[in-house]
């Protein structure tokens, strides 16, 4: 299973399904990282945490443990 904390740097990926349950998953789709959205990844830190992406046309940091729970390919 690919999730958003295994992608490198410089590539762009599709949100396939989103793992977890309540707050914490309404708090990812609330920032617009939905299913069959596109995210590219700009930037991960050197111990891989925070990861930097770009979605919807806007940029955004997530943790480890959120990037962890996107189920990409």
């Amino acid at each position: 299973m690919n999730t958003l904390k295994n992608t490198p740097c410089g590539e762009t990926v599709r949100v396939v399904r989103l793992l977890g349950a309540g707050s914490v998953k309404r708090h990812i789709m609330d920032m617009g990282i939905t299913k069959g959205a596109s995210i590219y990844v700009r930037k991960v830190a050197p111990l891989g945490d925070p990861v930097e992406v770009t979605v919807r046309g806007y940029e955004l940091s997530l943790r480890k443990a959120d990037a962890e729970m996107i189920q990409v390919e």
